[in-house]
């Protein structure tokens, strides 16, 4: 599995999911081309490229993850 850390993602949690899964595949969204980006412009990434969104923010990423699938455009899943 592939996971894309928002911005507001917590480090404390990434470090330890790689202390148990040395091996996963993190990327920091502060790390590519989308820091400061739009939530939809993050969404968008994340399912062109396969990653799962890790994301605090639920307040206004969930309305655009539910508008995203309501115009057919990727599968969204929230992990909370």
């Amino acid at each position: 599995m592939k996971f894309l850390a928002d911005e507001n993602f917590d480090n404390r949690i990434l470090h330890g999911l790689i202390r148990r899964i040395p091996d996963v595949e993190i990327v920091r969204v502060q790390d590519t081309e989308l820091a400061e980006g739009e939530d939809p412009e993050i969404l968008a990434w994340a399912a062109e490229n396969d990653y799962i969104l890790l994301t605090h923010d639920y307040a206004t990423m969930a309305d655009f993850a539910y508008e995203r699938v309501a115009n057919g455009l990727s599968r969204v899943a929230f992990l909370k």
